[in-house]
């Protein structure tokens, strides 16, 4: 069996990802190919955006939200996406199980007791007016029911687990601030979810293996599971193994992947790319040595920005008054550099309309 070094897998992920080459596709069709992007911090996906296309405009993404061709909703390990609306009816009903056990994780003492189906039915007739409310808005109108678990619990399980809700604009259009409004995500997008299969061999979880592997792989069935949060897929990975081609990493882990799908030459060059908070690039394995190092591993879960440098994470990066200041995590060469300022520059031209293209590449540690 092919073992990928980590500097193949690298390169695999760069293109798989969008990350090599900035693709001529559609907004629509981006968030598609990436199965959504990560989203709770609502500007980032811009950013993500930019990092991948050829001449993104923060408009279209703007107008697929308020056009409901893309929503924010929480799936993927509980967290809030941006998913094309076809893929968000299409996978809700596979992750409410997750999406349940994890809110409980959190809460469980204090929902212990409550009868969820009937917590679940009585948001439903709340919510059946199709007023968007908060999650504090909906629990308080409950909390005469359900007094004990406080409106923090009561308002999760809600809002998370057990109705499908989406974040109403103007939440995630282009420079805007605005607080989570929610409403049902069948009401908002005109269509049932679809219903949970009794197939045993798992189509829905067969499309999100193919839809991920096209997106992530070649990966681990670990990588697929801390991607999605779901238990590994087993059934739906036995029921399409046999169309699937597999490798070997160099801790001889058993990677999957489709036929025919970018695998680059390592030595692909890989230009110097600013990645938002929470990327997909980052969060979408369980071993991302592919495209950071241990010692930086923790960055991709504390929210920090960071900057590819030869397609590895090299630097973190903000915003302030204008500028985009960029602080390596290792010593730059001197093109290193140049490239990451002039890609700085870009990006802070992206951020200010063309007002600003100030950037500051710090000192190096040591």
């Amino acid at each position: 069996m092919t073992v990928l070094d980590t500097r193949a897998l690298n390169r695999a992920t760069l293109a798989r990802q969008l990350l090599l080459d900035h693709a001529d596709l559609t907004v629509l069709d981006a968030v598609a190919h990436l199965c959504g992007l990560q989203a709770q911090e609502p500007q980032e996906p811009y950013v993500g955006l930019w990092s991948r296309l050829r001449a993104f405009d923060p408009a279209e993404l703007s107008d697929l939200l308020t056009g409901r061709s893309v929503v924010r909703t929480h799936l993927m390990r509980r967290t809030v996406h941006l998913l094309t609306a076809a893929d968000a009816l299409a996978w809700r009903s596979r992750h409410d199980a997750m999406l349940r056990q994890r809110v409980l994780g959190t809460y469980r003492r204090e929902l212990d007791g409550i009868d969820l189906d009937e917590l679940a039915a009585a948001g439903r007739a709340v919510m059946s007016d199709d007023e968007p409310r908060s999650m504090t808005e909906l629990a308080r109108a409950l909390a005469e029911r359900w007094p004990t678990p406080g409106p923090r619990a009561l308002g999760e399980m809600l809002i998370v687990a057990l109705i499908p809700m989406a974040q109403l604009p103007p939440r995630g259009l282009w420079r805007t601030k605005a607080g989570v409004r929610n409403v049902p995500l069948s009401s908002w997008l005109g269509r049932e979810i679809d219903p949970p299969t009794e197939d045993r061999s798992d189509p829905v979880g067969q499309a999100l293996v193919r839809r991920y592997l096209a997106a992530f792989g070649p990966a681990a069935s670990a990588d697929l599971r801390a991607w999605c949060g779901l238990a590994g897929l087993p059934a739906a990975v036995a029921a399409i193994r046999e169309e699937l081609v597999t490798f070997r990493d160099e801790r001889g882990r058993e990677l999957l992947d489709l036929p025919g799908m970018p695998r680059p030459d390592p030595d692909t060059p890989a230009p110097v790319r600013f990645l938002p908070a929470f990327d997909n690039a980052l969060l979408g394995y369980h071993d991302r040595g592919r495209i950071v190092d241990d010692a930086h591993r923790g960055l991709s879960v504390a929210g920090a920005r960071v900057v590819l440098v030869d397609g590895r994470v090299a630097a973190t990066w903000s915003v302030e008054a204008g500028s985009v200041n960029v602080t390596p995590l290792r010593r730059f060469s001197s093109a290193e550099r140049t490239a990451v300022a002039e890609q700085g520059e870009e990006l802070a031209s992206f951020l200010s309309d063309s007002e600003s293209r100030r950037v500051r590449v710090a000192t190096a540690p040591g």
